[in-house]
Parts: C-alpha cells; sequence; structure tokens
C-alpha cells in the first residue's frame, strides 16, 4: 500500500462495521475516485456528490427492470451461440479453450448487446475491444496512489476514454435526432434510453457527457465482473463433468419440449433451473469478484466491544469473501458443492426491519449476513438481477453444446490471481471442450 496506514477488519463485525459504516465516518470516494474518474470521466461515480452518485444508480437501476431483463435472455443467448460458430478454437467435435480470455469476450458482447444497445453492440470491433483494454490498463493498482502518473499505459487510458466518450456522444446525437423526428417508436428500451429520459430531483437532466460516461462505467463494471464470474463457473465445472451433466439433464427434464428437444432460452426459464443457480452462488461464494472492499476514515471511529479506535485518515479494509470459507457458516467450505445450497440456504437479507433507502430504492442492509457477493450498504452492486440472468444464460447455452473436462482429469482448479482489483483464475486456464451429439 504504499505507506498508506491500513486496518483490516475481517468476519461478520468486520463486515457490518465497514459496510455499514456511516458516510459521515467513511469515505469510498477518496479511495476509488483517483483510480475510476480518469477511466470513467468527471462527474459521474465518485467524482460527484454522494447524493448525486446515488441518484445516477437510481436511474441505472431503473434500467434492470423485469421487462428488460425478459428481452435480455433471448440477446445473450444469441451473442453465446454467435460466438460459438465464429470462434475457431471451438470448431469441430473437441478441442480445448483458454477460458478467461474467452469468457472476456463472450461477456463484453453480452454486456454491449444488452445494457449498452445495438448501436454500441454494433461497434464492438476489434478497435473499440483496443479500446476497451486501453481502459482496463486503468485499473492497475499503483493507480490507486499515482492515477496521473506519466506512464504509456496512463497516457493510452486517457486517450482512450476520449475516444469512447465520444463514441457514446455521436450515438446520443443520432438517438435525440431521431427522437425529435418522431423516429423512435421501434427502438429497444436499453440503458441509454432510460439514462437520455432521466432527471435529477433538482429537475436537471444528465447532461450528455455524463451520460457517456455513466455508459463507460457500466460496461466496464459489467463486463469485469461477469468476465471473472463466468470463468470460474466454467473451469469448475471441467473440474466436475458430473455436474455439468447434472445441468444439462436439468434443461432437459424441465425445458425439453418435443421429444427433449430445448427451445431458445427465456428469462422465465431461469426459475426452472435451481441447480444451475446454486452452481452460480456456490462460485461466487468461493470466488467473489472482488477480494477487499476499501473506505477512507474521515472521523475517529470505536470498535464496539474493544477499546480501540481507528483514527482518521486510515484505509480500511473489509473481506467478505472470508466469511463465505468460514467453517462456522459453510461445512466444507473450501469445497465446491452446488448441492449445499439444495435444502438450506444461508439468508442474506435478515428481515424487512433492516430496510434502507440510500437514494436508489429501498434495500436491505445485508451487512450481517454471511454470504455478500455483491457487496452490502449503500454501495451494494445494483445490477445483482442481471448478473444473475447474464451468468445463468451464458452457461446454460455453453452446457446445452459442450462438455468440459481439465485437461488432466482432476477436480482441480488454477491458483487466484490476486494481483488487482479482482480475483481472477491465473493464466493460462485451459480446459478441454467436447461438442454434443444434440447440440
Amino acid at each position: 500500500m504504499l505507506g498508506r496506514k491500513t486496518t483490516v477488519y475481517l468476519g461478520i463485525d468486520g463486515n457490518d462495521f465497514i459496510l455499514n459504516g456511516k458516510i459521515q465516518d467513511l469515505n469510498a470516494a477518496d479511495i476509488y475516485g483517483p483510480l475510476c474518474t480518469p477511466v470513467f470521466g468527471p462527474g459521474v461515480v465518485y467524482d460527484c456528490p454522494n447524493t448525486r452518485f446515488m441518484e445516477q444508480k437510481r436511474f441505472m437501476k431503473a434500467g434492470f427492470s423485469t421487462a428488460a431483463l425478459e428481452s435480455h435472455v433471448r440477446l445473450i443467448e444469441k451473442e453465446v451461440l454467435d460466438y460459438i460458430k465464429s470462434t475457431p478454437s471451438l470448431k469441430g467435435t473437441s478441442g480445448t479453450l483458454d477460458v478467461p480470455p474467452a469468457m472476456a469476450q463472450i461477456t463484453i458482447f453480452t454486456a454491449g448487446r444488452t445494457l449498452q444497445g445495438a448501436e454500441v453492440r454494433r461497434k464492438l470491433t476489434h478497435e473499440v475491444a483496443d479500446l476497451y483494454h486501453d481502459l482496463d490498463m486503468g485499473f492497475q493498482p499503483i493507480n490507486f496512489i499515482l492515477p496521473w502518473a506519466p506512464l504509456p499505459r496512463n497516457r493510452r487510458r486517457d486517450a482512450a476514454q476520449t475516444k469512447m466518450r465520444d463514441m457514446y456522444l455521436g450515438i446520443i446525437r443520432e438517438r435525440r435526432q431521431r427522437e425529435a423526428e418522431n423516429r423512435v417508436e421501434d427502438e429497444e428500451p436499453d440503458m441509454l434510453w432510460t439514462l437520455m429520459r432521466a432527471v435529477y430531483k433538482d429537475g436537471v437532466s444528465i447532461a450528455d457527457e455524463e451520460i457517456a460516461h455513466l455508459m463507460i462505467a457500466l460496461l466496464l463494471a459489467g463486463q469485469h465482473t461477469a468476465a471473472s464470474s463466468s470463468s470460474w463457473i466454467l473451469l469448475r465445472l471441467a473440474s466436475r463433468p458430473d455436474i455439468t451433466e447434472e445441468l444439462y439433464q436439468e434443461q432437459v427434464r424441465n425445458l425439453g419440449g418435443a421429444k427433449g428437444k430445448l427451445a431458445p432460452l427465456e428469462y422465465a426459464d431461469l426459475e426452472k433451473l435451481p441447480l444451475l443457480k446454486a452452481v452460480i452462488k456456490e462460485t461466487l461464494r468461493l470466488h467473489s469478484s472482488i477480494h477487499s472492499i476499501m473506505r477512507k476514515v474521515t472521523r475517529p471511529m470505536a470498535v464496539p466491544g474493544s477499546d480501540f479506535v481507528i483514527p482518521p485518515g486510515r484505509t480500511v479494509i473489509a473481506s467478505p469473501s472470508v466469511v463465505q470459507q468460514d467453517p462456522q457458516y459453510f461445512s466444507n467450505p473450501v469445497e465446491w458443492d452446488p448441492h449445499r445450497w439444495d435444502e438450506t440456504e444461508v439468508d442474506r437479507e435478515k428481515d424487512d426491519e433492516d430496510m434502507v433507502d440510500y437514494g436508489f430504492g429501498a434495500i436491505n442492509k445485508g451487512t450481517r449476513s454471511p454470504y455478500l457477493p455483491f457487496g452490502a450498504g449503500r454501495h451494494r452492486c445494483i445490477g445483482e438481477a442481471f448478473a444473475y440472468a447474464n451468468l445463468c444464460a451464458i452457461i446454460a447455452t455453453l452446457v446445452r453444446h459442450f462438455r468440459f473436462y481439465t485437461l488432466d482429469g482432476s477436480h482441480t482448479v488454477p491458483p487466484t490471481d490476486y494481483s488487482s482489483m479482482f480475483s481472477i483464475p491465473s493464466r493460462p486456464s485451459v480446459v478441454r471442450w467436447e461438442r454434443r451429439e444434440t447440440a
């Protein structure tokens, strides 16, 4: 941490102390603002007052409506099918696949098509993929401390941010022109339209540049976590071919039509696949996307039940993933066992008395749950419903077409790379695949 004084508080009490901390005591913007603002752009997320950020979250949360998710599942399935057809390493009846780069490509296509809209998806060419990579490199840990250092990758980050912003501004201008000419009756209700029509509580509409910056933030946030999580799911399935087969048979049993033929996926189908949801839950338990959650202390904070007082200026760290592998709450905690969710599920939502509205709709604080893959408190992820739908649709489609195995036939998975903000598989992480005869 380059000399930054840091206090780590683990366990349920630590999660509650930090994630449920008052905004007067703990500040996320001081930690993440220097890292995120050069990537996203000014005026959004951590580069605006917290009340404004909460309103921006409210706008984006509205874009995750049930109606939107119903249309998203069909689009996600199509993106995965197109990827299968166009990827040389997936040709033939068997082969190998380096999982992290494959899932990174799939998830940027699914996030681009669903959350961003048809125009953005059409622009997700190799050129935009390169811009995305340059932006992504702005999330290197050194940029917590030296975000404006004149490093070559930071110069590429800044150039990519300008080009991505201009791409969105061009799309917004075209949409406003069509709207002025009453040519929007058949437009998809995507996130860009949601933001273009949003108004802050003080009556001010979001500026087009702010919309562009929020769309960059949405693309990066949605793709990063989805790429990491979907990679871990596929690697875990390769280590347990029996679970992969159970997932396929679950679809045949619950979604099969005439002669067991599987129809295109629908959003309503996901509720009929409890094992698939359990696979995702169990993978997120062992492989939370973000391993460390940080805040800056702004006022002295006394730790309950002790004489310890955390002084202002100190950084505090919580890590919910530690509790998610605690034998006090999960039997055989390091074992990947989706069936642990069959009978009893750890309830992350304690009761309705713990509901609170931070400015983006009422949610349960949930900070004392041992299962927090999407965080808790005012900074809890608003895209949880989309994340589950996205992961379910991606994995369900892949399982329909392939069986997966580890290269050596073992039940092991690659070690975790903790060198960035995200808990990603070490590279390379290659699996063997076989195409299903029914695909």
